[in-house]
């Protein structure tokens, strides 16, 4: 057997023994928006399984099988633990707000609360378990609060 052969077989071995996605031990809290999302990540991970099992053989292609797998895993969890959190503007930074952030060197940032599988903070958007959001929670407009070592005002909350 070639060396070739080896390698290609060692590779496909390594790829389908994957590990897990870590699943985060904080509550999945999660927005209407966040639910959507992680129910539309499920359906393409349990199409992605069922495409792999139609190919054929798993043998051939065990790496897409794995992939298929993990996430399926990944979602389920997911989605199973998903805690639908809809709540009423009361004036305070909540949950799925936003947040208007005047920072000491005049710039200003909008943030909104999300989940963690929803956030994306070149989106402006931030987990509820990041620093920025256990900062900001339940403070209002014209409080002053410290944000990464720098002094922020919140200037608006929606």
């Amino acid at each position: 057997m070639s060396v070739a052969f080896t390698r290609e077989e060692d590779l496909e071995a390594t790829a389908a023994d994957l590990p897990d996605r870590p699943v985060s031990t904080h509550p999945n809290l999660v927005t209407a928006e966040g639910l959507a999302a992680i129910e539309a990540e499920l359906a393409s991970a349990r199409a992605a399984y069922a495409a792999a099992q139609a190919k054929g053989s798993i043998e051939t292609d065990r790496t897409a099988m794995a992939r298929a797998t993990r996430d399926l895993r990944y979602w389920s969890a997911r989605r199973a633990s998903a805690q639908l959190i809809e709540t009423q503007p009361d004036g305070r930074v909540r949950f799925g707000g936003s947040v208007t952030l005047l920072r000491e060197d005049g710039r200003t940032q909008t943030w909104r609360i999300v989940g963690e599988d929803q956030a994306d903070p070149a989106k402006g958007s931030v987990s509820h378990v990041s620093p920025l959001a256990r900062a900001l929670m339940g403070r209002q407009v014209g409080d002053e609060t410290l944000v990464a070592g720098q002094a922020v005002e919140i200037t608006a909350v929606d």
